[in-house]
């Protein structure tokens, strides 16, 4: 069983920093892309960054130059680096790993429970 666990989350002014990051239970192997997503009450979910096994990587426009996502295979576990927080960056933030089945094909999901960011202006 995959499990997500984010931490990292908080509250910060304006123009500050904050690292989320996502440790995921077992090996992380194979073809997968693990991203960050975030959604506000009443709207979709949507991508904020991704990063492919391959190491590309993939950002909203909103986070271009201010966000940055990483990992470290050795510990499991994703980052996300966010700088020059905006009050409109305030929301939840969700982990998601997406792995490909290379023997039925298809691809499955795993989300982490969510951390919550609020940016203060």
């Amino acid at each position: 069983q995959v499990q997500l666990v984010e931490s990292g989350g908080g509250l910060v002014q304006a123009g500050g920093s904050l690292r989320l990051s996502c440790a995921v239970s077992g090996s992380i192997f194979g073809i997968y892309v693990m991203g960050w997503y975030r959604q506000a009450p009443g709207k979709q979910r949507e991508l904020v960054a991704s990063i492919t096994s391959g190491g590309n990587t993939n950002y909203a426009d909103s986070v271009k130059g201010r966000f940055t996502i990483s990992r470290d295979n050795a510990k499991n576990t994703v980052y996300l680096q966010m700088n020059s927080l905006k009050p409109e960056d305030t929301v939840v933030y969700y982990c998601n790993y997406r792995k490909f089945n290379s023997v039925r094909g298809g691809w499955t999901d795993y989300w982490g429970q969510g951390t919550q960011v609020t940016v203060s202006s």
